[in-house]
């Protein structure tokens, strides 16, 4: 594990054309492919984007390694039952609003692909469009195996505990307060210190790779800045040793043999590679005037639809932030949205529940049904005397899709649902007074 931490370094910059290399002139000079590349190496390019995407959309990794992914054995099934793909039709998706507790951690030794369950789904991951949502718990780091999505993107959200992870581009880690980002078909594996269990949640992504949102009228400074993204620098494993590399393809997984580490990239350029970012860096943009903004003014990260302003998937945060709004219902507002969000809760309390959504636990709230800030909030905010106040200590978030997200069976089933949780608005009072 100290070996994996020690003298770890990024490069930053969102999407930018990165070049690494762990030995020295690894990398060619003047082109990608030549004849024959330094050290003995294989080039093999990883493209996450078809070859003929527009240039500022196209994402591509040159990587140079001792061999080529293809070095290795037949894939053949593998059964983890928990992990699920859409179209998910287990069950029919009601319309009603739901919410579950965090998932406990494992009392046995399970690692990052055992202690993995999908809590809901949308789209259709063959037609890359839509979302896999899931949720992570492990108490054991994953040794000699290897996991990738064919299916989509994954973005990590840790809740609780650090991940060290291993990927062909390098290393990184990510902490609660933290996100990362893994391509589509790029193969990783997470360590978990001792006495050190995580537990997060996971946006697996079919659809448009996660790009900035645009800024609009904000201008060239708010919201997630390029500089902030940190990539990995390249670092390889020259390790002789069975590998087994599981493989989530078409919704099924598979499981295939290797006789060496696959993290065997010595050099790589390109902007196409896993990523990490600090929430802490967001600037949040918010009203210093009168009422509550759209939640979309917390945008992340998004992954664009056809449909121009609509979103395959966002990813939005409520972070610590001040609230100064005059006459203002500052909780957000009651209302029924044509898109649907998933909310998870890392730390602190969210402003709009302040009992049973508690940090690891979950939301979802489908397109059309409604919600909004639960009765007794909506008492205190009504009657509270306003003043500057600033949101300490908290730390939520929301995938949010254009698409209804079907919960699985597992999370309709699970005892960690709240069966009541439409409980919370039942002391909605009648104010109406026709007089006025």
């Amino acid at each position: 594990m100290q070996e994996l931490i020690q003298n770890l370094e990024y490069m930053s910059g969102f999407n930018n054309e990165h070049e690494t290399e762990a030995l020295v002139d690894a990398l060619p000079k003047g082109q990608f492919s030549p004849q024959k590349v330094n050290y003995k190496l294989y080039t093999e390019q990883f493209s996450s984007t078809a070859f003929t995407a527009p240039r500022h959309s196209n994402r591509r990794s040159w990587t140079y390694r001792i061999r080529p992914s293809i070095a290795m054995g037949d894939f053949l099934p593998y059964s983890q039952s928990l992990i699920k793909t859409a179209p998910e039709t287990d069950i029919p998706c009601p319309p009603n609003v739901l919410r579950w507790d965090p998932l406990p951690l494992p009392e046995t030794q399970t690692d990052f692909i055992d202690g993995l369950i999908t809590l809901g789904t949308n789209g259709d991951a063959k037609v890359q469009t839509g979302m896999g949502i899931h949720c992570y718990c492990a108490n054991a780091s994953m040794g000699n195996r290897v996991f990738y999505s064919s299916d989509g993107e994954m973005l990590f959200v840790p809740q609780q505990g650090t991940l060290y992870v291993k990927t062909e581009f390098g290393r990184l880690t990510a902490a609660p307060g933290e996100i990362m980002v893994i391509p589509r078909g790029v193969r990783f594996s997470v360590d978990v210190a001792e006495n050190d269990p995580v537990r997060g949640y996971i946006c697996e992504n079919y659809g448009h790779p996660f790009v900035l949102p645009e800024r609009g009228p904000v201008g060239a400074n708010g919201y997630s800045n390029q500089r902030d993204f940190l990539y990995p620098t390249a670092w390889f494993e020259d390790k002789d040793a069975p590998h087994t590399v599981i493989n989530k393809f078409c919704g099924n997984l598979f499981a295939a043999e290797l006789d060496h580490s696959p993290f065997d990239v010595v050099a790589w350029v390109g902007n196409s590679a896993p990523y990490k970012y600090d929430l802490a860096n967001f600037n949040v943009m918010n009203t210093v005037s009168f009422d509550h903004p759209d939640p979309s003014i917390f945008t992340v990260l998004t992954s664009p639809s056809e449909l121009e302003g609509t979103a395959n998937v966002d990813f939005v945060i409520f972070p610590p932030r001040w609230m100064v709004a005059e006459h203002t219902f500052r909780p957000p507002y009651y209302h029924r949205n044509v898109m649907s969000e998933f909310m998870g809760l890392i730390e602190g309390t969210y402003d709009a529940k302040e009992h049973g959504f508690v940090p690891g636990g979950m939301s979802l709230h489908n397109c059309m049904t409604p919600h909004g800030p639960e009765a007794e909030v909506f008492e205190k905010a009504s009657n509270a005397e306003l003043s500057p106040q600033q949101y300490k200590d908290t730390l939520a978030f929301m995938f949010e899709s254009r698409f209804p997200i079907a919960p699985s069976a597992y999370a309709m089933q699970t005892p960690l649902r709240q069966k009541d949780y439409i409980g919370c608005w039942k002391g909605l009072k009648k104010y109406f007074d026709g007089t006025r």
